[in-house]
């Protein structure tokens, strides 16, 4: 799970936990506040699987060298529908963008696909934690 461009630090914490429930690893950038949003949040007994990065675009360019299936929570023209997203079945990276302005469009490129959770009331979107916990059970095969 890769929140590469976060904006609230409550919804880090939470996420966390949801790597934490299936078996995924967080990768987060090097902001200042980060380390603090992720302690307080963080109610696990281990350590939770982090990697940090200090240039989101070159982590996902190298994760893309790797072979790595690059999946963006994002509303795109050719997004899946999430109930059309199946299980992760290869190594797969799930990037969620800044909760005001999406992934930033140099990113999307690096992306091999979009999903977009469907909704039907009038909020535009939900947070990072809600959205990259839909999507982490999907690939889990847990929903």
């Amino acid at each position: 799970m890769a929140p590469l461009w976060p904006l609230h630090g409550a919804n880090l914490g939470t996420l966390a936990r949801t790597c934490d429930a299936v078996g995924a690893c967080l990768t987060v950038p090097r902001f200042p506040w980060v380390p603090e949003a992720l302690a307080r949040g963080n109610t696990l007994r281990k350590p939770l699987c982090t990697h940090w990065t200090g240039d989101p675009l070159g982590w996902l360019v190298r994760q893309r060298e790797r072979g790595v299936r690059i999946v963006g929570v994002e509303l795109a023209e050719e997004s899946v529908r999430l109930g059309d997203l199946p299980a992760a079945r290869e190594p797969t990276v799930v990037v969620l963008g800044h909760e005001q302005s999406g992934i930033p469009p140099e990113a999307l490129d690096l992306l091999d696909v979009c999903v977009e959770i469907p909704m039907v009331g009038t909020g535009a979107s939900l947070n990072v934690a809600v959205a990259g916990s839909l999507v982490l059970y999907r690939l889990a095969g847990l929903a």
